[in-house]
């Protein structure tokens, strides 16, 4: 049986073990205690994912990543109400430890009560929030599912993402030419001038119902007194519409080149990335369906809505593994006012529950 005090506990037990991307050893150590303590064979691949089975053929795979963002270290969470907060100087961490501890507590419920259960494997990944670089890296040898479950959505359980966008991140490097700023320069060639020209030609923001641009950051000058050689402009669009994205594409090349040709002594080298690729769940997605079914059985209406944002389960169905991403009670995510609601907090772990029963 669900524990919803347990539940809590382990929550707050797991938000105050820092984690924040590429730091994730502390949690990996304590999760692969836990599954071990419960009975699981428990590994970790050459990129320290955290990978756990019972030794059944054909399981079924629940997920979650174990890295937070930042401001993500020494979080104290506390109770108001039906809801867990942090203190206000950092985030809850809710994004992705509410969904490990619907999966621990699940767990927890079968061996507890002997339940009869499905073939179980259990993904913990490293650095989900530094664009899913360790489900990437996770090495796919050493996993047997063919159907998984994401706890990685905002909102509660039986929110179900739908759709998610492809990502293309972009490295912008402008190489001007130094100079005193005061003395002579005319003999410079300012970098940071040359990146504000670009951006000028650039989109921001929602540019339809699928697709956003964003430059998220500017780096360019080391002295108030020279002119700034070096800029870098570091950005991403993303979109769930292949010839829109084609076009933003086309957008940014061209602008490219036309700041090329106003500022031919520059240098201006461009490096595009796609982190993650669109997906959109057809109706008789196996996941989905096993989802549905499972979220019914405990009184749960689903509703499925597309999301703007990437997750594991991108990378999971780039794998050939029929994935679908649920909400884990999370709400506000990566702001330090971002809370979890203890009563959705508990469906996630009923429906983790039901999911695996037979």
């Amino acid at each position: 049986m669900i524990n919803p005090e347990r539940l809590v506990k382990t929550f707050c037990d797991l938000v105050t073990i820092d984690s924040p991307s590429s730091f994730e050893e502390k949690i990996a150590a304590e999760l692969v205690g836990r599954l071990k303590a419960l009975g699981f064979n428990v590994i970790r691949d050459d990129y320290g994912n955290v990978i756990a089975n019972d030794g059944k053929e054909n399981p079924i795979m629940l997920s979650a990543h174990m890295d937070t963002v930042e401001p993500g270290q020494g979080i104290k969470p506390s109770i108001e109400g039906d809801r867990i907060v942090s203190d206000g100087t950092t985030i809850l961490g809710g994004d992705c430890k509410a969904g490990v501890s619907a999966i621990m507590e699940a767990l927890e419920s079968i061996r507890e009560d002997e339940t009869p259960h499905l073939p179980i494997e259990v993904v913990f990944t490293r650095e989900e929030e530094t664009a899913l670089v360790g489900a990437r890296n996770l090495d796919f040898s050493k996993i047997a599912s063919k159907e998984a479950i994401v706890f990685d959505g905002e909102g509660p359980v039986n929110r179900i993402t739908s759709a998610s966008p492809t990502y293309i991140g972009f490295n912008i490097e402008i190489t001007g030419r130094s100079a005193h700023a005061g003395v002579e320069p005319e003999k410079g060639l300012s970098a940071i001038k040359i990146a504000a020209e670009l951006i000028t030609r650039l989109p921001q923001g929602r540019l339809d119902g699928e697709t956003t641009f964003n430059i998220g950051s500017i780096e360019g000058g080391q002295v108030r007194n020279a002119v700034p050689e070096t800029t870098k402009v570091i950005g991403e669009f993303r979109s769930m519409n292949l010839e829109t994205l084609d076009s933003v594409r086309l957008q940014l090349t061209e602008s490219l080149d036309t700041v090329q040709e106003l500022f031919p002594e520059a240098i201006v080298d461009a490096h595009l990335h796609t982190n993650f690729e669109t997906y959109s769940l057809p109706e008789d997605d196996p996941a989905l369906l096993r989802a549905k079914t499972a979220m019914t059985s405990i009184g749960l209406e689903p509703y499925l809505l597309p999301s703007g944002g990437g997750t594991d389960g991108n990378i999971f169905r780039r794998n050939g593994i029929a994935s679908v991403v649920v909400g884990m009670a999370d709400n506000g995510m990566h702001t330090k006012t971002e809370y979890v609601t203890i009563p959705d907090l508990v469906d996630a772990a009923h429906f983790c529950e039901a999911l695996i029963r037979t």
